[in-house]
């Protein structure tokens, strides 16, 4: 008698419950979640306050009358543009803002490639040179007014009365020129640093190449540094411009706004803390955030079309 043996059935396999990826958007989501509270924190601290001011703008409201405060549509941006004062504010504001842009980035240029060349200490050039900018624009200011145009003591007279020259006060006699020298020694240095950043990005091979055809070094200015900075140039100038636009601490502190050197952002402090005039400085601070947004706009710009540029030589 044979003994039949049978194999035993196989167990069921079990299935195991298939795991769904998530999806783009949850991950997106993830990944921008540590964000989150700097965003939300930024919106509060910078929108918010724009969004209030974007709406007391439409109001007739003076702090000291706050029952008499009513809607007046867009009369306070007429008024900022039809407004003597607030029209000179804005001429004068074009006038700082040219004169000191144009001057830092010629003095920055030359400074620029002065450090492009080796000499023995190079670094503590450097380093003394980036030092204005990284004084406090208010401290900057003061020493400006004090330890340089002092009509007494300062610095300048003290120069001209060692030579025997003229002892003028400088403030009041060229109060705008006065503004404007001190923003310019603040913001050399800045410049400074994106036209040495935008020297060593240049084409080692070429410059070489237009030595060996005998290009001289003024040729090799002309025709191959200057194109190749021309982005670097648009980029400190628009930078430098968003600055000087709605730079306050230099006009308070020389001149008190005084003598026809009161700007845009020192007339929408007037308009504010001393004609308590809320409606109408707002309209002012916000015709002032558009030109800036304008001008940041074409730097943003800027910035993109060199980073492209960077990648494409890598």
């Amino acid at each position: 008698m044979t003994a039949t043996t049978t194999a035993p059935s196989a167990a069921p396999e079990r299935t195991r419950p298939t795991v769904r990826p998530p999806s783009s958007r949850l991950r997106a989501w993830a990944t921008r979640a540590p964000l989150l509270p700097a965003l939300i924190f930024m919106i509060a601290v910078t929108q918010l306050p724009f969004v209030a001011t974007l709406v007391i703008s439409f109001f007739d409201w003076n702090a000291l009358y706050p029952d008499a405060r009513g809607f007046t549509g867009f009369a306070n941006y007429g008024d900022v543009l039809s407004d003597p004062a607030l029209r000179k504010s804005v001429w004068t504001t074009i006038l700082l803002t040219v004169a000191v842009v144009l001057a830092s980035l010629v003095l920055g240029l030359a400074l620029a490639l002065l450090l492009d060349r080796r000499f023995k200490g190079r670094g503590v050039v450097r380093t003394l040179l980036i030092a204005p900018f990284l004084v406090v624009p208010v401290a900057a200011a003061l020493l400006w007014k004090h330890v340089l145009y002092n009509p007494e003591y300062g610095l300048l007279n003290g120069l001209l009365h060692y030579v025997g020259g003229p002892q003028p006060d400088w403030i009041s006699n060229t109060p705008l020129l006065a503004v404007e020298l001190s923003l310019v020694w603040q913001w050399t240095p800045f410049m400074m640093l994106i036209l040495l950043a935008g020297l060593q990005s240049r084409d080692q091979q070429q410059l070489e190449a237009a030595r060996v055809d005998g290009a001289g070094d003024w040729q090799i200015f002309v025709h191959l540094t200057l194109p190749h900075l021309r982005r670097y140039l648009e980029l400190g100038a628009l930078l430098g411009s968003i600055y000087i636009v709605q730079n306050f601490d230099a006009v308070f502190t020389i001149t008190s706004g005084g003598l026809g050197t009161a700007n845009l952002p020192y007339t929408v402090y007037q308009s504010f803390y001393q004609a308590h005039e809320n409606g109408l400085a707002s309209a002012a601070g916000v015709l002032v955030v558009i030109g800036s947004i304008i001008i940041a706009t074409f730097a943003l710009r800027v910035v993109s079309s060199l980073f492209r540029e960077e990648v494409g030589r890598a």
